[in-house]
């Protein structure tokens, strides 16, 4: 009987009933988790405070998983994240502030956000073509040159504000449009790794030289996976900008960078569940600690630590 077969076949496979039951359940999650955002949002049961917080969570999340696609999964280690954050923000605000007509910005915001990722999508791939010729200590001095020339370039462009700062953009980033891009990017990512092709970064981080000789083209997989971080980080950045109206390059630092990289190790490097749940530590650990004023970045480092 067809029936006992498929029956017979799913008793012996629990791997595709386990895949079956997340293939049913993950909608659901998606689904409640987009109306429950959009009651916070609408219905003012969350005050504006612990809006901004869980938005906050939300863009800290896209770079945490974005940036672990390269230091975990793929074990190179980039320090120039708030590099690509950073032309995401002015290339999102750019297009809804001076080329956008302000009765389309709106509907055009997506396409915005979508449009500052692929411009450091293009840049990082042009990085990684240059600095993959490296590896460990020496691309990290790449990826950090890149920040402070990315911070330097801005600081002196006078058209877009220069070290003044952007301002005028509309605050179209809600706790919907967050939790939007959140699904996207690990979406995406999770996908990527679980691909013939992201086996192929993960082999990498195992050992590069074994990959090579198993026919693994490694050097292609590394310009492509950092690539897609670059896209991710940029959407991030197009998020802060339009949460926080204001950008400046002083916000996209060295500092910045290193609080990515704190996010993904205090999660677990290589782990998606532990990027995002390191990034939501430590947003939600700034917060608590803010009472403390500048004591707070004494206090954080040490309670990282411990």
């Amino acid at each position: 009987m067809p029936g006992s077969t498929q029956s017979q076949t799913e008793s012996r496979n629990p791997l595709g009933r386990k895949f079956l039951d997340q293939s049913a359940t993950l909608p659901t999650f998606v689904l409640a988790g987009f109306f429950l955002c959009w009651s916070m949002q609408n219905l003012g049961f969350v005050n504006p405070y612990w809006q901004l917080v869980l938005i906050t969570i939300g863009i800290n999340c896209i770079l945490a998983t974005s940036l672990n696609l390269v230091n975990g999964a793929m074990g190179e280690f980039s320090v120039g994240h708030a590099g690509f954050m950073a032309l995401g923000a002015y290339t999102a605000s750019i297009l809804t502030v001076r080329l956008i007509p302000a009765s389309l910005v709106t509907y055009c915001f997506p396409l915005a956000i979508v449009a500052g990722g692929l411009i450091a999508s293009l840049v990082g791939l042009g990085l990684a073509v240059l600095s993959f010729r490296t590896r460990g200590d020496y691309l990290a001095i790449v990826t950090l040159a890149f920040n402070m020339i990315v911070k330097s370039t801005i600081e002196n462009v006078d058209s877009i504000g220069g070290p003044r700062g952007f301002l005028g953009m509309p605050k179209l980033t809600t706790i919907t449009w967050a939790f939007a891009f959140v699904v996207a990017s690990v979406w995406v990512i999770r996908n990527l790794l679980h691909s013939s092709f992201g086996r192929g970064v993960l082999s990498i981080r195992e050992d590069e030289l074994a990959a090579n000789l198993m026919g693994v083209n490694t050097r292609q997989a590394k310009v492509l996976a950092f690539a897609v971080s670059s896209f991710f980080a940029g959407v991030a950045g197009g998020l802060y900008a339009h949460l926080l109206q204001f950008i400046n390059p002083k916000m996209f630092d060295i500092v910045k960078s290193t609080d990515v990289l704190v996010m993904i190790y205090l999660g677990g490097i290589g782990s998606m569940t532990g990027s995002l749940l390191g990034a939501t530590v430590f947003t939600l650990l700034l917060e608590l600690l803010r009472p403390l004023g500048m004591a707070r970045l004494v206090v954080m480092p040490l309670v990282l630590v411990v």
